[in-house]
Parts: C-alpha cells; structure tokens; sequence
C-alpha cells in the first residue's frame, strides 16, 4: 500500500471509516492512519467522526468504524455514514 493507492480508493469511494480502507488493503488501522495524516497535511482529506458523541460517550463501537475520511470538499459536502450497530442512529 502506498499514497497512491490511498487516494484512488478515496477518490472512487468518496468516504470511508479508517476500518474499511486497513481491511481494503488488509493492513493495520495505525499504519493506514499514518499515511492519511499525510493526506490531511496536504489537504486533500478530512478526518470526521460518524456523530458528535462517537469516540466520546457511548463505546459501543469501535473506533476504526466511527473514524470517516473523506477525499476533498468541504465540511458540509457530505453526511457521515454511521457504522452498523451504532446506537446513534
């Protein structure tokens, strides 16, 4: 997996949680997290979380589900997806 491969999956995807891209590419969250904090520096992709609360409150879900990237726009561009079993919905 290099930056590359990265952004084409975003590009096509337009979003996903930090746990689908570690299974896309069949690698560890923390070393996918660490090549999209690149991407952030550069501006190119934003870190969201599925709702306000998730990663604060409740922990019913992992946090690699609840952490959204997005490739480009802006903060109002698109809606999180909530991750399946999320008590948030």
């Amino acid at each position: 997996m290099i930056l590359s491969d990265i952004r084409r999956y975003l590009e096509r995807r337009g979003q996903a949680t930090l746990a689908d891209i570690a299974l896309h590419f069949d690698t560890d969250p923390q070393a996918v997290r660490g090549m999209l904090e690149i991407w952030i520096r550069k501006g190119k992709v934003q870190r969201r979380s599925a709702t306000a609360a998730c990663g604060s409150s409740c922990s019913q879900c992992d946090p690699a589900t609840t952490e959204i990237y997005v490739w480009g726009g802006s903060e109002q561009d698109t809606q999180p997806h909530l991750p399946s079993g999320c008590g948030h919905r």
